[in-house]
């Protein structure tokens, strides 16, 4: 039997491997082309979920969002969820979980501007970038009422700044103590982070109070016979018998001429601050019959610490007193705020007596 052999002619052959060659060549491109635009087209929705405007703010204005202590990041989704600060939560959590935020929270104070991207919020929580808050305190009366005022604008409470502030231990190692802790602090505007524990706030004081107190402070202090503490406290009892600035070098010299000459101070806000009493509008004979170190009525000398936190003017009023012979001072009859002053208590005696006739006839008895 002969066998015969089916044969293609030659080019038939190349024929056939030059399209199976294209076809296959073909299929790779097809496949290239559409991985290409599936690249693209997610590329370019990356791009918009990380770097497109994402957050909202009311009004287009900045808006603030405080992050406790301790939280974490699902508290963090919770915060800009219950704001309504995210036009797309979904497109948020995917970037912050590309870029660990879930393991980077940090506390804080953080400033949201309208059409922030995603990458910007995240970057910015991610890194701790938070923004530092103004703290403000004046006419403060004493460090637990100071307490109430700095808890309302950083995140210490105000039980924990109060119990450190009356810490004897705590405040003795910086040469306080519970009556001369008043004078620590200087009345002013200071920045701080919101996250600032109670520990921090002091610590920031501290170094308030050394920058404040140089060796050129210092030596008009020693120079009046005072030290620092001292200073301050005769400056609480400056500030609380005058508002005005201008008036206070000379009332502050008015007591320093007094503490020379070895007189009782006799100042009618050390009583009320003794009996702790400020609803006292005029101080009578009954309210210096006191039994406290602060009635400068029967104590010579100045009382053991401030009656108040003395403001930074106040202080620098007693550094930098003004030099007269004026024992005596009375307020004005026309409550103008200013007041009378005296060399003599037969003078005294006269402007105090236009002061009483002023306040009967105002009804004021007590």
């Amino acid at each position: 039997m002969v066998k015969i052999e089916s044969k293609l002619p030659k080019e038939k052959k190349k024929k056939t491997k030059k399209k199976s060659s294209k076809g296959t060549k073909f299929t790779i491109l097809l496949v290239l082309g559409i991985l290409l635009i599936f690249g693209l087209a997610f590329g370019y929705w990356a791009y918009r979920t990380v770097m497109s405007p994402n957050v909202t703010t009311p009004e287009g204005k900045e808006a603030v969002i405080y992050i406790p202590t301790g939280s974490d990041y699902e508290a963090v989704k919770n915060i800009l969820s219950g704001g309504h600060f995210l036009a797309n939560e979904k497109s948020f959590n995917w970037v912050a979980q590309r870029k660990d935020l879930p393991n980077n929270v940090h506390p804080g104070r953080y400033v949201l501007k309208n059409g922030m991207s995603n990458n910007q919020l995240v970057n910015m929580l991610r890194g701790g970038l938070q923004s530092p808050v103004n703290v403000t305190f004046n006419h403060i009366r004493d460090v637990d009422q100071l307490a109430g005022r700095i808890a309302k604008q950083i995140e210490a409470d105000s039980a924990s700044i109060s119990q450190l502030l009356h810490n004897q231990e705590y405040i003795g190692e910086h040469g306080f103590n519970n009556n001369t802790i008043p004078a620590l602090f200087l009345p002013d505007t200071y920045q701080f982070y919101w996250n600032t524990n109670a520990e921090g706030f002091v610590t920031r004081m501290l170094q308030e109070y050394s920058k404040f107190w140089t060796d050129e402070r210092k030596e008009q202090a020693k120079k009046l016979g005072l030290t620092p503490i001292q200073v301050s406290t005769l400056a609480s009892i400056v500030n609380k018998e005058t508002n005005m600035t201008d008036e206070m070098p000379r009332v502050a010299g008015v007591y320093l001429n007094r503490l020379k000459n070895n007189w009782l101070l006799q100042a009618d806000p050390t009583l009320i601050f003794a009996l702790n009493d400020y609803s006292i509008k005029r101080v009578l004979n009954v309210h210096k019959e006191v039994e406290s170190p602060y009635n400068t009525y029967k104590y010579i000398g100045l009382p053991p610490g401030p009656i108040c936190i003395p403001s930074i003017a106040a202080v620098k009023a007693v550094l930098n007193a003004e030099q007269h012979h004026y024992f005596y001072f009375c307020a004005k009859e026309d409550f103008s705020g200013y007041h009378n002053f005296a060399k003599t208590l037969a003078e005294h005696n006269r402007n105090a007596a236009k002061y009483q006739q002023a306040l009967n006839q105002r009804g004021i008895l007590k």
